[in-house]
């Protein structure tokens, strides 16, 4: 078996994420396939690369060795790929490559950012890991990136990149079955949901270590579950599971939407750029995802009522300063 480039990427995910399943996700690919490649590429080297254990995935010296060889070649594809893709853009026209990490203030940013740079080819990359998106940016590949960074968890930031702080710290809510006690209330004591099984996606930067400390903290220690969102929506339906959510989430029939009492989960939101990036076209750009964001908030019930109680300036702030 030959290696290529492919392999090498897949090897320095897994070295990065310290997990097959992170890597996965990062790569694209689904966690078995991931798990054979690796096992053919340590067949045809005839040694393991990475010594599997409970926490995780870490290189054994062999994979030190190789990772060390794989790291410049992955990189210098990398940035032949950025500078074709930029030559072409530079033949095609103007271009902006967006990051992000899951937000409802998504489609609003879109949609104004079409209406104000008619004529750019914008693109759209979607990540739940906020530091995948981060070396992106560092590495080319994305102009920018609007990515959360949960309280406590600091993100690893490449060095160069600028940054501009959309909200300092945004309350994370809960979200839970419609009929769920705990629902009857404006606001939930976090006590009152010990008993209930918890779901994080801990492929999500930061979020299941967040929340564990938080946990931690309060003396409680529920079963938890994990798994991606997606999934989890349909278990909070039916009162098997609670999950942390965006105070932007919008409640359903089925499902409430409620803050915690004293906001113990938070993050901060954050857009990340290029150095080189043109200073009035990202001004441009965080304008629109501030007043995004800012449309997002006030659409949301129950998110609207927190922001009044706090007495918060981004309920009335001009849209293109709602930081």
């Amino acid at each position: 078996m030959e290696l290529e480039v492919r392999h090498l990427r897949a090897l320095c995910a897994i070295a990065d994420t310290g997990s097959l399943h992170k890597a996965a996700r990062q790569l694209g690919v689904s966690q078995p396939s991931l798990t054979t490649q690796l096992r053919r590429i340590e067949n045809s080297l005839g040694a393991e690369l990475f010594s599997r254990e409970r926490t995780g995935c870490r290189p054994t010296p062999l994979g030190r060795s190789v990772l060390s060889l794989a790291r410049p070649l992955v990189a210098g594809m990398a940035a032949l790929i950025v500078e074709a893709k930029a030559a072409a853009a530079r033949d095609g026209g103007q271009r902006l490559r967006i990051g992000s990490t899951a937000s409802r203030a998504l489609a609003g940013w879109l949609r104004r950012l079409r209406q104000r740079l008619s004529g750019t080819d914008i693109s759209l990359h979607v990540d739940v890991s906020a530091n995948a998106l981060l070396r992106m940016v560092a590495a080319g590949q994305l102009d920018v990136a609007f990515v959360h960074e949960v309280e406590g968890c600091r993100l690893l930031v490449p060095d160069g990149l600028g940054v501009r702080v959309l909200v300092e710290r945004e309350p994370q809510f809960i979200a839970m079955a419609r009929d769920h006690p705990a629902a009857a209330a404006p606001v939930v004591e976090l006590a009152d949901l010990a008993q209930d099984r918890w779901m994080v996606d801990p492929t999500v930067d930061g979020e299941w270590e967040g929340l564990r400390r938080v946990l931690g903290a309060a003396g409680i220690n529920p079963p938890v579950l994990h798994g991606d969102y997606h999934t989890a929506a349909s278990l909070i339906a039916v009162a098997e599971a609670v999950a942390p959510c965006q105070p932007t989430s919008l409640a359903r029939d089925d499902i409430a939407i409620r803050p915690l009492r004293d906001d113990p989960l938070a993050v901060r939101l954050l857009l990340f750029h290029r150095p080189e990036a043109r200073t009035e076209l990202y001004e441009a750009v965080y304008a629109d995802l501030a007043a995004a964001y800012h449309e997002a908030a006030l659409r949301a019930g129950a998110y609207r009522q927190w922001l009044t109680s706090h007495k918060s300036p981004l309920l009335d702030a001009p849209a293109s300063r709602c930081a």
